[in-house]
């Protein structure tokens, strides 16, 4: 089988190898894998940003079907459509230390291969009428909107949601907002984008980069702030997006972008809002499956903006890091 292994850090050193197809041990299933999808953790992974062992296979979301059991497989049988988990510990509750230090891409392998040997309880189904490709671009983006808006937010039909920048995380936030029946507000520094979000239902869009107090202009354009903020930046945009929140508003921290990992924020707006800000990173099974349910009964698909090869990933991270995308891009193999 082929699988591409992370050498020194940096795309070029991004290298397909043959290897042996694994046989499941107990408690195992072997997936046949057939899609994943591109992530900004996958991006640092590959460029050295995050140190890993040398050889290990990055990408953490991953789709395919079971071809083989292991011993004691029970939930599962030849022909099913799995997904992987971002987490492949964390199976329910809170998360902690052992259900977290497993991080597909990163200290486990991830899912550019062609085969994989998985625990059983560490995939769940995919969205009834999802190609792999669609069920790909869920584990990591669209679970850390369900968790930021569902399980965490607690959200309601009624509420207001910004939502920052158009990558896979945020347009999966706005559509989970809109099947909620929730309004959607947005920010982005492309007038093309502005108007596919919408077209997708957003209610208003601010360019963050002709109006740098966006934050302000939010909370006035709401008359009042909105009830949730997925905030994508962290140092770099958490600020505005505390200007932006409402009073007793909860805000989900999941990322970093430019300078954004450090940062100082106005602490009095913070505490006389009284905010809810909650750092979260992605979801446990249990939420996934959740998540599927959820998408099963509303029916939406995942906006995927290019599709490219197997052999073409360090393609699609420079097409990633040059942010004309919108929506998912994903890898079919």
């Amino acid at each position: 089988m082929k699988s591409i292994v992370v050498g020194k850090g940096g795309l070029e050193h991004l290298k397909i190898i043959e290897q042996e197809i694994p046989k499941p041990k107990k408690g195992e299933v072997l997936v046949r894998l057939k899609a994943t999808s591109l992530n900004f953790h996958d991006y640092l992974v590959a460029i050295g940003a995050i140190p890993v062992t040398e050889q290990r296979i990055p990408m953490s979301d991953g789709a395919g079907e079971i071809v083989a059991l292991g011993e004691d497989v029970q939930q599962w049988k030849t022909g099913d459509k799995v997904m992987s988990l971002f987490f492949p510990q964390w199976i329910d509750g809170k998360p902690s230390i052992h259900k977290t230090i497993g991080i597909s891409g990163e200290s486990v392998n991830g899912y550019i291969t062609e085969y994989s040997a998985i625990s059983a309880d560490s995939l769940t189904k995919i969205p009834d009428n999802y190609t792999y490709a669609e069920a790909a671009t869920l584990p990591c983006a669209a679970l850390t909107a369900w968790r930021g808006l569902v399980e965490e937010g607690q959200i309601k039909a009624g509420d207001t949601v910004l939502i920052e920048g158009t990558g896979g995380m945020s347009i999966f936030a706005l559509q989970i907002a809109k099947a909620a029946g929730a309004m959607v507000y947005a920010t982005t520094s492309s007038d093309e984008k502005a108007k596919k979000l919408l077209s997708l239902g957003a209610e208003a869009v601010v360019n963050y980069k002709e109006d740098p107090k966006w934050g302000k202009t939010i909370f006035k354009m709401t008359d009042g702030g909105v009830n949730h903020v997925l905030d994508v930046g962290g140092g770099s945009t958490m600020n505005q997006s505390i200007e932006a929140t409402a009073i007793n508003g909860h805000i989900s921290s999941i990322g970093i972008l430019g300078n954004g990992r450090k940062g100082q924020i106005t602490f009095p707006k913070l505490f006389f809002k009284h905010i809810t800000l909650k750092g979260i990173a992605v979801g446990s099974r249990i939420m996934q499956e959740k998540m599927v349910d959820a998408i099963n009964i509303n029916g939406f698909k995942p906006i995927i903006d290019r599709s490219f090869s197997f052999d073409q990933l360090s393609d699609a991270f420079a097409y990633q890091n040059s942010g004309q995308h919108f929506g998912k891009i994903v890898l079919e193999y």
